[in-house]
């Protein structure tokens, strides 16, 4: 592009040398003028053509930087499951501590509760159980039945020598026919029909 710059007012030079009337030197001054004129104005694209190519250098930096600055979807999606990985290995851990730490707590706490009760029963006099009494005469404490599958309170009665009527006292039983397998019945002492 330069060359062409160089050259043009040689091109105007060898045609002034060649013009000899008048008349052509006012064309030949013409020229001349208009080669002045093309010269400035390719000078002129010939800065503008190196001024692009260094914005289109920069803005292609700037498009590669700005490229290696994004990620892809695959990339966030690999990034995310090793986030939920983290967090879930760190949930599992801390609840692992804690459930050791409460674990301990609650040891520690038996241990306290026992030695304190064992204090306490030490220092207590011992004391005669509580004999029930009914009209001044000593009450037979009562005994427990585990209801099995099949009982009913008749045959309970009958295997423990006891009343119906006994059993459904000794348990305050509001509907005596709803008796469940396992349940704990208290039956009350032979004397007691």
């Amino acid at each position: 592009m330069l060359k062409r710059c160089l050259l043009l007012p040689v091109v105007a030079l060898g045609l002034a040398a060649r013009a000899q009337a008048p008349a052509d030197r006012a064309d030949l001054a013409n020229l001349q003028e208009d080669v002045r004129g093309l010269t400035q104005r390719v000078n002129d694209l010939s800065l503008q053509v190196e001024q692009l190519s260094r914005e289109k250098a920069d803005a292609q930096s700037g498009a590669d930087a700005a490229a290696a600055n994004y990620a892809t979807v695959a990339q966030l999606n690999r990034a995310v499951a090793e986030l939920n990985r983290s967090i879930q290995s760190a949930v599992a851990a801390s609840r692992d501590e804690i459930l050791q730490r409460v674990g301990d707590q609650m040891e520690k706490l038996a241990r306290q509760t026992n030695a304190a009760l064992d204090s306490l029963s030490r220092s207590l006099p011992a004391q005669p159980a509580a004999v029930p009494v009914q009209g001044g005469v000593p009450k037979a404490p009562a005994t427990t039945y585990v209801v099995q599958k099949g009982d009913t309170l008749e045959s309970i009665a009958k295997r423990t020598g006891t009343s119906v009527s006994g059993i459904i006292g000794a348990n305050a039983l509001a509907d005596p026919s709803r008796i469940l397998t396992g349940q704990t019945l208290a039956i009350p002492s032979s004397g007691e029909k």
